[in-house]
């Protein structure tokens, strides 16, 4: 029995019909193509119930393709990327983080780049810093010693442009950049500098030397810092350059120990210099101011002597007698025309004299024979008469 056949699974019974015809079916839905379309209508149908290639099926599933080829042309950048959109592989324009949409291929392409990631390029190692590529580590410095110098170099893009159009490997340009601008740096450097003392400096120059070139090659790109990891003699040589290191330091230890002494005795010697030199100031000037004083003394006596010559003379003698018994304890006075010899204990005397006044009985009484009551007045007398008459 046909599918097609009108009578089928009805049995006399229109109720209980059977399953629809499924060329009529498939006419009807192209009728309604037709429709929709402008076609000429059912009538134009195959009468032979196969299936049509009809021009509104084409027409549907080409405007389907289109409107997926046309869809196709969105696309979004997110934050911190730029779209660079090329047309038939020339640069038409870069846009901004956002939904964006452009001429779907073949007429335009879109390329998108991350220009906030830091990138990182590693010379002389890979991952750890024990993992070394010797080719790229070992570096002749300006002394003609070898060192083993690894580095990395981060850096980002500052033009999505330059980075995509102007070099083929940006990437791997960064790191043959890295590696001709230290060795350049090291070629003209002293190992212990390199070594030790120029570390900061060096990944400084590197940096300003790989920028420069970098614009001069226009690659886009922006390095934003270099970071010396290790920097060593060859193993070959490192239990040399060990000995050569701690005779080094042996040096400098020994030259700050001749400096510690040298700045403990040098100011010592300056301070007893200067405690001389003032010293001898301080004689000159009282020496100075002395004789200065002796001179104006003696011009003063001088004038007075021109007044009355008696008078000074007299005054000199008693000054000079006063001065010569303040410095002495003991006088013994010899009188003219006498055999006898007039002892004055002056110390005792001064004694007496210093001792505070507690009345007449606190008063020890001299000895008659050492001091008899005329014997000052005595004595006075005799230096008078003596020196009257021995002047002239």
């Amino acid at each position: 029995m046909a599918w097609n056949d009108p009578q089928w699974g009805n049995n006399g019974n229109k109720k209980n019909a059977g399953p629809p015809d499924l060329d009529d079916i498939w006419r009807k839905f192209n009728q309604r193509l037709n429709d929709m379309f402008g076609g000429k209508g059912a009538g134009n149908a195959p009468a032979s119930g196969g299936l049509p290639g009809g021009g509104g099926l084409l027409l549907l599933l080409g405007s389907l393709v289109a409107l997926l080829w046309v869809a196709s042309g969105f696309y979004i950048v997110n934050q911190g990327e730029r779209g660079v959109v090329l047309r038939f592989g020339k640069y038409v324009e870069t846009t901004d983080p956002g939904p964006r949409w452009h001429l779907p291929w073949p007429i335009e392409s879109r390329e998108i780049v991350n220009v906030d990631q830091v990138r990182t390029v590693e010379v002389g190692y890979r991952n750890v810093v024990k993992n070394k590529i010797v080719k790229e580590s070992l570096m002749l410095t300006d002394d003609e010693n070898i060192i083993d110098l690894q580095f990395a170099v981060q850096y980002i893009l500052k033009d999505p442009v330059e980075y995509l159009m102007t070099n083929r490997s940006p990437d791997e340009a960064v790191t043959g950049v890295a590696e001709t601008a230290m060795r350049e740096i090291v070629g003209r450097s002293k190992q212990d500098f390199v070594l030790y003392e120029g570390r900061a400096e060096i990944a400084v120059y590197a940096k300003k030397s790989m920028q420069s070139i970098l614009d001069r090659y226009k690659t886009g790109i922006s390095v934003s810092q270099v970071t010396l990891q290790n920097i060593q003699p060859p193993e070959q040589v490192q239990a040399a350059f060990d000995d050569a290191v701690k005779a080094s330091q042996d040096r400098e230890r020994l030259k700050n120990e001749a400096q510690a002494y040298a700045n403990n005795v040098i100011p010592s010697a300056q301070g007893v210099a200067s405690r001389l030199l003032q010293e001898a100031e301080g004689y000159r000037q009282a020496v100075s101011a002395s004789a200065q004083g002796e001179a104006s003394r003696f011009s003063q006596i001088y004038t007075e002597y021109k007044k009355a010559p008696q008078v000074t003379r007299q005054r000199m003698y008693l000054d000079t007698m006063q001065t010569v018994m303040n410095n002495t304890s003991k006088v013994v006075v010899d009188q003219k025309g006498g055999n006898s010899l007039l002892y004055l204990p002056l110390d005792k005397l001064q004694q007496i004299v210093n001792q505070p006044f507690a009345g007449p009985a606190d008063v020890p009484p001299l000895p008659a024979a050492t001091m008899p009551p005329t014997m000052e007045s005595r004595s006075r007398d005799a230096f008078r008469s003596r020196d009257r008459a021995d002047r002239p």
